[in-house]
């Protein structure tokens, strides 16, 4: 290894920009306020907004970490700065477990479908208890393993550190010599990955069941699990592309986001929202070909029934046909059927279309502005798949003062992490060639 590669390496820390800051802490401020506010006047909007956004966060957090894994485990060189990048989204998965435990304790106003009168047979699993002492674990050990694999990402970064004591000192305890670090941190970062890449699967496809699932408690889809998860993993791979851009001129990434690199997370971004739909799809075709009441009541009460096998006898595809357009606009005005549709619209049908070509992948202004899309559409997504269950009548239940400032802060928030990890940490994660 070069000594220019070993100093691109290293770890430069550095203050947040005033601005960022301000705006940061402003947003969370904003968020606390709301929070506190709805506690007083609308404890379920409160609750359920903090609800949606702490699993948002939360699985964007830990499929950043499992992108970082990815890269890891195939031994990719072409990501350089990407993969720190990706990383940097992984120092939140600490914060979701305690964001976990302060969720718990909403759950009148959360898990009030299920809470005190279960659907018989699913008593058992249904229960209080079981849900914080398996959902804990489950959070607790993915912040275990993501801490430990960040640790032996950046720590033959630190070496140069060491004498300013703290926080470097504790990181750099035992230190064995530059080569040696780098050599064993990376057989550590090897074993982790692919630990951490099937934990993130099996723990978040149990945390869908059970804090998104659970609530229309009388439905059940065993696909949903990786529906959802895969839907975490694509949003981390958006907003490591919106990073991207958004820091290509930052010190120590100057000319390393490069047209190339662009372009290869371009194609991450237009491949895995095509899996996504396909996740859905597949969800989707089964049970509307079955046309069971306990299946389609989830569906139903998002895409509206234009979307289910008509119940009062009328053939859709005949309607089709004549290309009477009147009965589904009709539908459309049907509760969250809209929203829904904006949902596909933004992380599937625009990333697929715009991120067709080649050009518009290498495209700084292109790129990013899908990736935003798609986060956008994915926050979307996560509050048509939690509200619906809780006020279905209500098309904007999820949109209010107190749910975009608890949004917001949780933004703040989310940013401000990711500023500080990012301003500590190295820039570069991998040796260029």
């Amino acid at each position: 290894m070069s000594s220019a590669v070993v100093a691109a390496e290293q770890a430069n820390p550095r203050g947040i920009p005033g601005i960022a800051l301000g705006v940061c802490l402003a947003l969370v401020a904003l968020g606390v306020v709301s929070f506190v506010a709805g506690l007083a006047t609308d404890p379920d909007a409160a609750w359920r907004a903090f609800h949606v956004n702490y699993l948002y966060y939360g699985v964007l957090a830990q499929g950043g970490i499992a992108v970082a894994c990815a890269f890891v485990i195939i031994g990719a060189r072409w990501p350089g700065p990407v993969r720190r990048i990706a990383e940097g989204l992984g120092a939140w998965a600490p914060i979701t477990f305690v964001l976990f435990l302060v969720d718990y304790l909403g759950r009148e106003h959360i898990y009030s479908p299920w809470l005190h009168h279960p659907p018989a047979g699913k008593e058992s699993y249904l229960e209080p208890t079981r849900l914080l002492v398996m959902d804990a674990a489950i959070f607790g050990v993915l912040a275990l393993l993501t801490m430990a694999f960040l640790y032996y990402s950046v720590r033959p970064t630190l070496g140069p550190l060491r004498e300013r004591g703290g926080m470097f000192a504790r990181w750099t305890a035992g230190w064995r010599g530059d080569e040696q670090e780098r050599e064993l941190c990376a057989a550590r970062t090897r074993t982790l990955a692919p630990i951490l890449c099937l934990a993130f699967a099996v723990g978040w496809t149990f945390i869908a069941f059970d804090q998104v699932m659970s609530l229309t408690p009388t439905w059940y889809s065993n696909l949903f699990g990786a529906y959802f998860t895969w839907g975490g993993f694509l949003s981390a791979v958006a907003a490591t592309a919106l990073l991207m851009v958004l820091h290509r001129n930052e010190p120590g990434l100057e000319g390393e986001i490069t047209k190339a690199r662009m372009h290869d997370i371009g194609k991450m971004i237009f491949a895995f929202s095509i899996f996504w739909m396909y996740l859905f799809f597949a969800q989707y075709l089964v049970i509307w070909y079955g046309n069971v009441p306990e299946e389609t009541q989830f569906f139903e009460a998002r895409l509206g029934t234009q979307f289910m096998m008509d119940k009062a006898g009328i053939n859709l595809m005949e309607l089709m046909k004549t290309w009477d357009l009147g009965f589904f606009w009709e539908r459309l005005r049907e509760p969250y059927s809209k929203v829904t549709l904006l949902v596909w619209a933004c992380c599937w049908i625009i990333p697929f279309w715009v991120l067709l070509g080649q050009r518009p992948k290498r495209t700084p202004a292109i790129l990013g502005g899908v990736a935003a899309i798609v986060l956008f559409g994915f926050w979307l997504e996560r509050n048509v798949l939690v509200w619906p269950s809780l006020e279905p009548a209500d098309s904007f239940s999820w949109l209010g003062p107190i749910q975009i400032g608890i949004a917001a802060g949780f933004l703040g928030a989310f940013a401000l992490v990711y500023l500080l990890y990012t301003r500590v940490f190295p820039s570069l994660a991998v040796p260029k060639h």
